[in-house]
């Protein structure tokens, strides 16, 4: 977009009572957020659900002003900006109703054809969340995905870390402006971050920092991805107003389950119950439940994994699958010397890692 309409739409989002929902309701009625403030109060009162407290500041002049003075912050410290209508603007958070109509970018992101999911949960995460966070991530190494995050304490700082000891892109989503970062404590990784992803947030730099911000950018974190996984929570927490947004824009989204006495995993076990989320017992799962499909993997990524990745029997299976072509099931059986309902169940479990794959006849293959 030019200078001018980010000038425009700055400025129309500056507006109070005016969110991204009526913005992009003006917008589209007029074409451009400078005919939005160009245009009659009268002939804007007449579309559907404008009424005059919502535009009662419409026309002030220092919206323009303060747009300038950010526009001055972003082309100071180069910034991108991403604008809804663009062709760079996350594709998934365009079809969500209330998805940011500005966008604000550091670092180096890139989102085309990758998939991309978020890991939320408890700032209070537990040894157990933590290292099923960390195997979460290595296990979906070959798929490449993009880990995104709040860049919060306990599970969100967690997760970019994983992805970041993996050359993952990681991208953090701020309930504040670039000009600041919080917890200031992680403020030592934001050029790894950056270097490897980025952030993404939708505050200005002259937004006051306040708990209902986070609230704001939950929208942003389940918007941007295909699946929200939601590791450790206790009964109440932003996590679980992140999986809600998620199932409102009618996103998958998991839940590691944990024990009933676990403080922090009362909020898990509820999305579970409640059927709210899959439950996410193995991480295999969701490239299993999300269908990411194997031709589009790295191969080369599996095969370095491998043998991490596979238990003994399974080790067994690949090795003779690998030597002899495709094969019966009860020809492996035989020659793995396993009896043919555990090599059934290993090769299921095989598949869902992609190292195998069925074909008719009962017969299989390595992938």
């Amino acid at each position: 977009m030019t200078e001018n309409d980010l000038l425009y739409t700055l400025a129309l989002q500056h507006v109070p009572n005016i969110g991204d929902i009526t913005a992009k309701k003006l917008i589209s009625h007029c074409g451009s957020a400078e005919a939005v403030l160009k245009e009659k109060k009268q002939n804007l009162l007449k579309i559907d659900g404008i009424g005059s407290v919502i535009l009662s500041a419409l026309f002030e002049a220092h919206h323009l002003e303060a747009a300038e003075r950010e526009i001055g912050f972003i082309k100071e410290n180069k910034f991108k900006v991403l604008y809804f209508k663009d062709e760079d603007y996350p594709d998934k958070l365009k079809h969500c109703i209330d998805g940011p109509i500005l966008l604000f970018q550091s670092g180096n992101i890139r989102l085309k054809q990758q998939h991309i999911i978020s890991v939320v949960g408890t700032r209070r995460i537990t040894t157990h969340g933590i290292a099923f966070c960390k195997t979460l991530v290595e296990t979906l190494i070959p798929y490449n995905p993009i880990i995104v995050s709040g860049f919060a304490y306990g599970t969100d700082i967690t997760a970019h870390k994983a992805a970041l000891s993996h050359n993952l892109q990681t991208i953090g989503c701020l309930a504040h402006g670039l000009n600041q970062i919080y917890p200031k404590v992680h403020k030592r990784y934001v050029a790894d971050i950056e270097r490897h992803g980025g952030f993404f947030t939708d505050f200005w730099s002259s937004d006051c920092f306040k708990r209902n911000n986070f609230l704001k950018r939950n929208r942003v974190i389940a918007g941007l991805s295909e699946a929200t996984i939601v590791i450790e929570s206790a009964e109440k927490g932003g996590s679980l107003v992140t999986a809600d947004i998620a199932n409102s824009y009618n996103r998958d989204v998991f839940a590691v389950p944990g024990r009933v006495t676990d403080s922090q995993s009362i909020g898990c076990n509820n999305l579970i119950k409640h059927q709210k989320a899959h439950m996410l017992s193995n991480p295999l799962d969701v490239p299993y439940i999300l269908n990411w499909q194997l031709d589009k993997v790295d191969k080369s990524s599996i095969q370095k994994q491998l043998f991490v990745e596979l238990d003994t029997d399974e080790k067994r299976i690949y090795t003779y699958l690998k030597e002899n072509d495709k094969q019966l099931l009860d020809v492996i059986a035989l020659n793995c010397e396993m009896p043919i309902f555990k090599v059934a169940s290993v090769l299921l479990n095989m598949e869902l890692k992609g190292v195998v794959r069925p074909l008719p006849g009962k017969l299989f293959e390595v992938v």
